[in-house]
């Protein structure tokens, strides 16, 4: 982006900002929604690209508003003042806890099966279209079944009766790993697909074998895409209710700051629950968790760039 085209982002957030803060003062947010798409089309008159332009803009305005600003009413709904007392509370903070760590050990889980099953489904082979249909099947399957699927399958005297699945960690991992292992499977294949075959055919003909490609080519070169799949694939966790209502309501789970055991809840049902006893708590505990969500977001996103190079 050239230092014009930041200076222009800059002020146009800058307006946006500004519009926002009046339209909330004098109490007629609708103002704002019809000066935001508006500022959009704007935009797409000032790029000098015709009436296509103009009407892409505006689409696409009104698609950026439609999911932003319910972001930006649920952080300006609540205070600063609040969210501190909600960070303040032991269970919030173990419920930001679980909501991190439990998907990150389903995105792992998922990652170290799904990623030899990408490169597999990358090379072809016969029936492929049966297994890529199994790998999508959990995006359509509703929530609550899935929890209920992964219940009957993993719970107690099922396939493998001596795993703790209700109520206990284990069960959350499985339950997340379910519905959000297609995202690292699906992210993986096509960032396997990237590669070209002519490099790794060049790397066989100076004698190295099929896992030093693999290895020293392959990966490599799709490292970026595999590891935008496994992002993917932690935020499909993070964002889950339906099935951890079903198998893990209240886990127990080991808390290192107390260095011991406590109950926990996950980060969506523990909002839904405090829905029930108050409100304005329950948007500031939401805050907080969209924030945490947020700067794991953006780190990896910094992380995952366009540089030229792996970093």
């Amino acid at each position: 982006m050239s230092v014009d085209s930041r200076a222009l982002a800059l002020a146009v957030a800058a307006v946006q900002i500004a519009a926002f803060a009046l339209a909330g003062a004098l109490g007629r947010p609708t103002w704002y929604l019809v000066f935001a798409v508006g500022s959009a089309g704007v935009l797409g008159a000032l790029a000098d690209r015709g009436s296509f332009g103009v009407a892409s803009a505006l689409l696409g305005g009104t698609l950026l508003v439609a999911l932003v600003y319910p972001l930006v009413a649920l952080v300006t709904f609540t205070t600063p003042t609040a969210v501190l007392d909600a960070l303040a509370r032991p269970d919030v903070r173990r419920t930001l806890y679980v909501s991190v760590y439990a998907p990150l050990l389903a995105t792992g889980f998922a990652t170290v099966l799904g990623v030899p099953l990408a490169l597999l489904l990358r090379r072809g082979f016969r029936g492929q279209e049966i297994v890529e249909a199994c790998v999508d099947l959990p995006l359509v399957v509703p929530h609550s079944v899935a929890g209920l699927a992964v219940l009957l399958a993993f719970g107690e005297g099922h396939a493998l009766p001596w795993l703790p699945v209700l109520g206990a960690v284990p069960g959350l991992v499985l339950a997340l790993a379910f519905v959000s292992a297609p995202y690292v499977v699906n992210g993986a294949r096509e960032a396997f697909e990237t590669v070209d075959p002519s490099i790794e055919r060049a790397a066989r003909s100076l004698g190295a074998g099929r896992f030093e490609v693999l290895r020293r080519v392959t990966v490599p070169l799709a490292a970026r895409g595999v590891f935008s799949g496994a992002v993917l694939s932690w935020a499909r966790a993070v964002s889950e209710y339906g099935a951890v209502a079903v198998v893990a309501y209240n886990v127990s789970v080991f808390y290192p700051p107390a260095d011991e055991r406590v109950q926990a809840m996950f980060g969506s049902v523990f909002v839904v629950r405090e829905l029930d006893v108050d409100f304005r708590s329950a948007v500031a505990v939401a805050v907080c968790l969209l924030a945490v969500c947020v700067v794991v977001f953006l780190g990896v996103r910094a992380l995952t760039r366009e540089t030229g190079r792996w970093s």
